[in-house]
C-alpha cells in the first residue's frame, strides 16, 4: 500500500540515504518496510520496540529528566554496585549487563518517553558510580579505579 505510513517511512529512509526510490525493486522496499510499524515508526531490531531512534526531529528534545519506575532505578543501582565491585571501579563494556536494565526500562515506558527514560537512567547511573567512587575513596584515600575496593566501603550506600 503506497499510502501507508510504513511505505512512506521506508521511501523517506531510502531517499535520505541516497539510495533513490526510482532505482530499486519491490522486494527492497518491502524489506525496508519491515523495519517500520503501521505508524511509520522504526522498530529497533534488538528490542522489537519503537521510540528508540534519535532523529533530526527529536535530537534536541529528549535529553531531560522524566519520572522512571523505582524498580528500574533499583535494578540499575544493584547492577552498577555489583559491577563496580567486580571490576574494581572500572567500566568494562565486555562484561556489563547494563543493556538488559535499559531494555527492561524501555518495555515499561510509553513509546514517546523511551529516549528520555534512557537518558534519565544514564543520569542515575552516573550518580550511582560517582557515589561508589566517593565511598571507596572515603574508605581508602589512596584508592583509584582498578585497585581493589576496601571491604565494606559501599555497604552504607542505598
Amino acid at each position: 500500500d503506497t499510502n501507508s505510513k510504513k511505505y512512506k517511512a521506508a521511501l523517506s529512509e531510502m531517499m535520505k540515504n541516497g539510495n533513490g526510490a526510482m532505482f530499486t525493486n519491490v522486494q527492497a522496499i518491502k524489506n525496508l518496510m519491515s523495519q517500520y510499524d503501521k505508524n511509520g515508526d522504526w522498530i529497533d531490531p534488538n528490542t522489537g520496540l519503537t521510540g528508540l531512534a534519535v532523529t533530526d526531529e527529536n535530537r534536541n528534545s529528549y535529553k531531560h529528566i522524566i519520572s522512571i519506575p523505582e524498580s528500574s532505578r533499583e535494578e540499575m543501582f544493584e547492577l552498577a554496585k555489583k559491577e563496580f565491585l567486580n571490576e574494581n571501579g572500572t567500566l568494562n563494556g565486555d562484561t556489563t549487563k547494563r543493556e538488559s536494565v535499559y531494555n527492561n526500562l524501555y518495555r515499561k515506558m510509553d513509546k514517546d518517553d523511551r529516549l528520555s527514560a534512557g537518558w534519565t537512567m544514564e543520569q542515575y547511573e552516573h550518580q550511582y558510580r560517582q557515589a561508589f567512587a566517593e565511598a571507596a575513596k572515603a574508605a581508602d584515600p589512596t584508592w583509584k579505579a582498578g585497585k581493589p575496593i576496601p571491604a565494606g566501603a559501599l555497604d552504607g550506600i542505598t
